[in-house]
């Protein structure tokens, strides 16, 4: 509520225009070769710990989706991915104590 009050409508919209894009992505077969980026909860892959929601390439056939394996990440990307995995460690650190999981 706070960041569509701050930027307005607009935001509500993208996230909405996200979620489908996202849905379609999940719910519609992956053209052979393409993956899609969505935030999933982690198996392990890419060295992100499992547990951690974070951005996957992904594959579906329209019924059940996978995590791409083995996408070559380049120095940049990999230490841009290990800052953002940082991050979410110590905000789930931040609100373990409330019981969540």
């Amino acid at each position: 509520a706070a960041v569509i009050k701050s930027r307005g409508s607009s935001s509500a919209a993208s996230a909405a225009n996200a979620i489908i894009d996202t849905v379609h992505s999940i719910s519609t077969p992956t053209r052979r070769g393409d993956w899609h980026s969505v935030g999933v909860c982690s198996d392990g892959s890419y060295g992100i710990p499992e547990g951690l929601i974070s951005s996957f390439p992904i594959r579906s056939d329209g019924k059940q989706w996978k995590i791409v394996q083995k996408l070559p990440i380049n120095n940049y990307s990999r230490k841009k991915i290990d800052t953002s995995i940082a991050e979410l460690i110590v905000e789930r650190e931040c609100v373990t104590h409330l019981g969540v999981s």
